[in-house]
Formats: C-alpha cells, sequence, structure tokens
C-alpha cells in the first residue's frame, strides 16, 4: 500500500517555466499548485492545443492553488478546465483582481478573439476563484477521512504572489504534514513589495531555484546603473528599449524611473520621456493603482508626500496599433532621447520585437535587460551575442546588433541564491526535505550544494532531491500534534 503524501511535478521540475505541482494526499486527493504555460527552449513543441492539453488526472484534485498570475504559472488554466477539472481556484486577494486579464490576454492570444467565447470562459473562472486573504488558514476539506488546510504568505515577487503553506491530517492513521510551496520568490527591497519571510516550519520545501547559482546587485548599484543607461541616452540622443513583462516588472521599472526623475539635477530629466508600450501592461497598471492597500510603505510614503510612482508627469502610454507604429518610427529616426518599456519580457514577441528591430542596428540606442531571458529566447540571444556585435534572428529577420545591450541583474524580481538559503535556514523549524524546482540544472546543482553544506554546519539532517529526480517522492511523516 502506498504512503502519503506524495509530490509529482507537471512542469516546472527542471526548468523556470510551465509550473505545475501536485501534492497527492490519498489516492483519491490531490492538490494543485500552478498550471503554467511552457516557454523559451524546448518549448516549440508544446505550441500548441495538442502538445498543451492536461494529460493528468484532474478527478481528484480538490483546489488548484495559484501562487501568482505570471502565465508560465496559470498559463494552462483553459486546458486544465477544458480536461474537466471542476474544482476551485484559490489565491490571493490581489492575484484575483488580477488573474482575469492575464487569462483573457492568454485566450486571445492562443485560443481566440471571439468575445462572447472569452467572456463566457471569464465568467466560468471568475465563478472558481476564491480570494483568500494572506496569513489566514482557509480549510480546503475536512472530512471523515482527511483535513487539508492552506495558508498563503507574501512572496515579494509580484503584487498578489504568495507562497503557500499547506497542512494535510489523515484522520484515520493520525498521521500529519506540513508541505510548503515558494511559488517564485522575490528579493529583498524590490520597488512597492515587501520582502518575503519564512514560514515557521515546514516538514518538507518545494523550493524554486531560478538563481540558486548567482547574487544579485544591491539596490543602489542596479539604480546607478539604470540611471547610467539613461545618462547616455540623453547624450546620445537614443532610446532605452526595455523588454518587460507586462505585469510586475513594468509597474517596479516606473516606480524605480519616477523616484530617478524625483531626484535628478540634470533639468533634461524632467523633460525625458517614459513611454509603456503596451495596452495590457498600461490595463495592469492601472489595477495595480487601485490594489494601493498591498504596497509596501515606502510606497505608501511616497503617496502620503503627493507623489503618484505609477502616475506621473513624464509617463505615456501607447494604446492602438497605429500609434505604436508612428511612436516606433519618430524614435528611429528622431535624436528626442526616451525610454520605452515594452512586453514581452524576453523579446519572443509583443511590441517591443517592432522596437528591437528598427533600433537594433544603431549604436545611438541601449537594450536594457532586467529580467530573467530563457534559454532558445530572443532576448537571451540578444544578451549573449550582442556585446560582441553578433546578430539576432526576430520573426524571420537577421538583425545585426550595433546598440548597446546592458543587463542590471539587480531588478529581478527572484531570491538570488543568498535570499533562497536564507528563507531555509530563517526557519524556526527548517524542513528535514527539500525538493527543488523553476531553475536550470546548474542553479539547482550550485543551489542543493549550498544547502548541505549549511546543513551539515548546523548539524542539521537534510536531504536535498533535484527537481529533475520527478519521480513521486513520499514526505517524512509527523504526528498530528505538529499541526
Amino acid at each position: 500500500m502506498d504512503d502519503y503524501p506524495k509530490i509529482s511535478h507537471h512542469g516546472g521540475a527542471a526548468g523556470v517555466t510551465g509550473s505545475c505541482h501536485r501534492l497527492q494526499i490519498a489516492q483519491d486527493r490531490a492538490l494543485l499548485i500552478d498550471c503554467g504555460l511552457f516557454q523559451g527552449q524546448g518549448a516549440d513543441h508544446l505550441d500548441s492545443l495538442e502538445q498543451h492539453t492536461v494529460r493528468f488526472p484532474v478527478d481528484d484534485i480538490q483546489a488548484l492553488v495559484v501562487t501568482h498570475v505570471h502565465i508560465d504559472h496559470i498559463g494552462r488554466l483553459p486546458y486544465l478546465l477544458a480536461a474537466g477539472y471542476k474544482g476551485p481556484i484559490l489565491c490571493s486577494v490581489p492575484s484575483a483582481r488580477l488573474l482575469p486579464l492575464v487569462i483573457e490576454d492568454a485566450l486571445k492570444i492562443g485560443f481566440t478573439r471571439d468575445r462572447a467565447l472569452i467572456e463566457r470562459f471569464l465568467e466560468e473562472v471568475e465563478s472558481r476563484l476564491v480570494a483568500i486573504d494572506y496569513k489566514h488558514w482557509h480549510t480546503v476539506l475536512d472530512d471523515e477521512r482527511h483535513r487539508i488546510k492552506v495558508k498563503l504568505k507574501r512572496a515579494g515577487h509580484i503584487l498578489g504572489s504568495a507562497y503557500v503553506e499547506i497542512d494535510s491530517l489523515d484522520k484515520q492513521t493520525g498521521q500529519a504534514q506540513r508541505t510548503v510551496f515558494s511559488g517564485d520568490l522575490g528579493a529583498p527591497h524590490a520597488p512597492l513589495l515587501p520582502a518575503p519571510k519564512p514560514p515557521y516550519r515546514a516538514d518538507v520545501l518545494v523550493l524554486e531555484s531560478t538563481y540558486g547559482d548567482r547574487r544579485h546587485e544591491d539596490r543602489l548599484h542596479r539604480r546607478d546603473r539604470l540611471k547610467a543607461a539613461i545618462d547616455r541616452a540623453l547624450e546620445n540622443g537614443g532610446t532605452v528599449i526595455i523588454p518587460a513583462f507586462s505585469i510586475g516588472r513594468t509597474q517596479e521599472l516606473l516606480y524605480e524611473l519616477e523616484g530617478l526623475i524625483h531626484r535628478a539635477s540634470d533639468s533634461r530629466w524632467s523633460e525625458l520621456e517614459i513611454i509603456v508600450d503596451s495596452p495590457l501592461a498600461a490595463r495592469f497598471t492601472e489595477v495595480y493603482r487601485e490594489l494601493k492597500p498591498w504596497w509596501d510603505a515606502e510606497a505608501h510614503n511616497r503617496l502620503r508626500s503627493g507623489r503618484h510612482p505609477l502616475s506621473f508627469d513624464n509617463l505615456y502610454t501607447v494604446d492602438d496599433h497605429e500609434t505604436h507604429e508612428r511612436t516606433v518610427d519618430y524614435l528611429a529616426e528622431s535624436h528626442r532621447p526616451a525610454v520605452v518599456i515594452a512586453a514581452s519580457g524576453m523579446a519572443s514577441g509583443g511590441r517591443v520585437v517592432n522596437y528591437l528591430k528598427r533600433m537594433l542596428a544603431d549604436q545611438r540606442h541601449c537594450v536594457l535587460f532586467t529580467g530573467y531571458q530563457a534559454h532558445g529566447t530572443p532576448g537571451r540571444n540578444i544578451q549573449r551575442y550582442g556585446p560582441g556585435g553578433g546578430w539576432v534572428e526576430l520573426e524571420g529577420q537577421r538583425i545585426e546588433i550595433r546598440a548597446r545591450v546592458e543587463t542590471v541583474n539587480g531588478y529581478s524580481a527572484h531570491a538570488d541564491q543568498f535570499d533562497l538559503l536564507n528563507f531555509v535556514r530563517r526557519m524556526r523549524q527548517p524542513p528535514r526535505e527539500v525538493r527543488l524546482v523553476h531553475g536550470d540544472p546548474q542553479a539547482q546543482v550550485a543551489l542543493k550544494r549550498l544547502l548541505l553544506e549549511w546543513a551539515e554546519g548546523a548539524g542539521r539532517p537534510l536531504q536535498v532531491f533535484l527537481g529533475a529526480e520527478a519521480h513521486p517522492k513520499t514526505l517524512p511523516i509527523v504526528t498530528k500534534d505538529a499541526i
């Protein structure tokens, strides 16, 4: 007879996209944590309705728990519902506000532009949404056999992001278990967001490892590098192109740019245009403004002083496609410095591609990456080959790279190696098992080594498994007194 609970993965175990993890409580009872799309290298063969079809069992899933609303964590939701999933979708209060917008965009890109069909699907999704306040236990199931409770805590990745604590109790055997899924953890000092605080305890931890092999720049350094890139644009009459996710990174950059403009002594900064060329990003930014209660203390201090970090005089948005084309032409041909923030974050599509096609060959301009670039994406190729004067293929065209290419890692929305280690070692009762997911192999191996070194030095028993070791893992058992 099998022992429970068990963890298995339907994506995101050995890479950074497609996150989807199953906690099997019993043979006929499970929780699903995230259900995201695959992106980047190796995902092309998955980019179809047939390949994205959910093939894992859904009848036993008691609830889908969403850690945050990035597409690589919720993008397979339409496929999950098509596969017959009938249960609730649990998420934080801000995520419940943002999730329908993300899914609507995903439907338009990958499924249909039929407004009636989209509206019906969104009504179905919204009827399943259960918004949970941070730090409050939510009972998913409580019957004669099992009790399953879920708690969300701030993860500091994007607004609404959470890590998940799950308490499960088998009432027949008295076996109890606390399992924590980190989701995507943010870095300390992220704009707008409180830093994540680790849980009091965990028996097993499923931990992201995106930057398990590196450290980030500190906030002051990253801000100085952002300012330096823009100062060069002011001198050269060029455009700083920042590929950015419509949700999270765009709003954080606007927050940082408002601060730089506020403090600038150079009068040219007061005239510098900050252009958000993404209708979706503009919608998300509007919702972010509505979600002020979930901003951090520093952001609230700015508001109290009369500043508006997501709505300031230099900020312009581009809505329709005709205006977008005119903006691209104007910035490519004029010598007026500007900052353009546009999706997609990995330059694999969206309006940023048109800017890159027009401006990459001109050394006046700069492409500034502030987030992770997955293997196989145009963003990674520009990052890799641009500094050496190489080329990149965009929409079938070979584009020479003469523009400056810079990367500021300090703006990553992911915790770095030190932050991930702290998330584990600062628990009052650290886990006896850690399963590393959401990271490239080298990042997982480096973080595993560091965790084991810490455990040995601290005299704590610890097993660390890499996500690629994807066989279901039976978790250690504790008594129900521990819950």
